[in-house]
């Protein structure tokens, strides 16, 4: 089996539950999925099936949309509602206030990294740092924040939506904007409704894989790069992973396609196109 299937990850499973689960339910252990969803959070989960594994360095890198809630007046060790409570007080701020900070966090912004991530230092895992309650100076990233829109702001709640680059964690995010607010909050409710060409309508859950109600999406069906019928000559070239001169003027990638079918992606070296991924 070779091809992406879009889960709708539910609440209180890690992503990697999610890829054990389909690896039972599909009946092969050749899965890998394209980004990390905190157990917390729901939302869209991209899984690459076969073949389609040599892809997930390419869909982890587009960028993602998220909602998201706050909930002001309290802080926790884990960045979001799970934690170990650590402060609460009481919050007073306004609607402009909330827009003005958002305004302040769109585009390219140094990122700490949270504690209780995956991130490795010195070949260990920040949270096991976290977990044995050993101080380890957290690094920064840049990231960038394409779009910040509130959606809704009752009481101690702000709920807003988001597009972010690969890497961005909205946990901190979070914390940062609530530190630009001159208060506290935590990360309540997670979701991600979209993740490049890949969206959450077009997402199925968990029992729709286990009652074989699903999609198993193609190249062709999900990646925008040009599409080009392959010739009888140019096949078993494309088919060998062989070199070929440029003569498509391709910017980027393209899909070489033998009869509707992607056969391979290539993707533009100077002058010539080279095999990314054979299918």
């Amino acid at each position: 089996m070779d091809g992406i299937i879009i889960i709708d990850k539910p609440k209180n499973y890690t992503s990697r539950d999610v890829v054990n689960k389909l690896n039972h339910l599909l009946g092969t252990k050749k899965i890998g999925h394209t980004g990390t969803l905190d157990p917390l959070a729901t939302g869209v989960l991209v899984c690459m099936i076969g073949k389609y594994t040599k892809l997930v360095n390419l869909v982890t890198s587009y960028t993602k949309e998220y909602i998201a809630e706050i909930t002001l007046g309290i802080s926790t060790d884990t960045l979001d509602i799970t934690g170990t409570i650590l402060e609460e007080q009481k919050v007073n701020i306004t609607k402009e206030e909330i827009l003005t900070v958002f305004k302040k966090y769109l585009g390219k912004y140094l990122q700490q990294v949270p504690i209780y991530s995956a991130v490795k230092i010195n070949g260990k895992k920040l949270y096991e740092y976290a977990r044995e309650n050993k101080e380890v100076k957290l690094p920064s990233r840049e990231v960038e924040v394409f779009s910040l829109e509130l959606l809704d702001f009752q009481d101690n709640k702000i709920t807003f939506k988001t597009k972010v680059s690969k890497g961005t964690y909205i946990r901190s995010l979070i914390s940062d904007i609530c530190s630009s607010l001159n208060t506290i909050g935590t990360m309540s409710e997670l979701t991600r409704t979209k993740q490049g060409n890949f969206f959450i309508e077009n997402a199925c859950a968990l029992e729709d894989i286990e009652n074989n109600h699903y999609q198993l999406l193609k190249a062709e069906d999900v990646f925008d790069y040009p599409k080009i019928e392959v010739t009888n000559d140019m096949r078993k070239k494309i088919q060998n992973g062989a070199i070929l001169e440029d003569t498509f003027d391709i910017k980027d990638k393209v899909l070489f396609m033998d009869q509707n079918n992607c056969l391979a992606i290539y993707e533009k070296k100077d002058n010539y196109l080279k095999s990314y991924v054979q299918l």
